[in-house]
């Protein structure tokens, strides 16, 4: 399966603005922006993501709630989440592949090389 769509949910409007044009300009991705996990959740079923990109620390729902809601309903269980966020110590990052996560993209990350760190992740666990 090839990865065309992501729906990324950060509070941070200008990091929503630099993931999304790296997505889409480096990567080709089609990217679908929230402010937080609750509009993800209301969202995920309409725009069918391939992966989901999360930010931990987010107002209304955090990361971790929307990861936990999105395991439960067996329309979205099975869509890859990746972590996008600056809560990156080692132990988070195992608490955070422990609940589910696919992987963890720590803040501040590089706008030239998140298309491609998205897409070895994504290569990684679908080949």
């Amino acid at each position: 399966m090839k990865l065309e769509r992501i729906l990324y949910a950060d509070d941070e409007p200008d990091i929503q603005s630099v993931v999304k044009l790296a997505l889409e300009v480096l990567g080709g991705y089609e990217v679908l922006l929230c402010g937080n996990g609750a509009e993800a959740l209301a969202q995920v079923s309409c725009f069918n993501p391939n992966l989901i990109l999360l930010d931990v620390m987010m107002p209304s729902m955090d990361g971790l709630t929307t990861l936990q809601w999105l395991q439960r309903d067996a329309r979205t269980a099975s869509i890859p989440v990746v972590f996008l966020t600056a809560k990156a110590q080692a132990h988070e990052i195992k608490r955070y592949q422990a609940l589910g996560a696919l992987s963890v993209i720590t803040k501040p990350f590089d706008p030239m090389t998140i298309a491609a760190a998205i897409q070895k992740i994504w290569n990684q666990t679908h080949e």
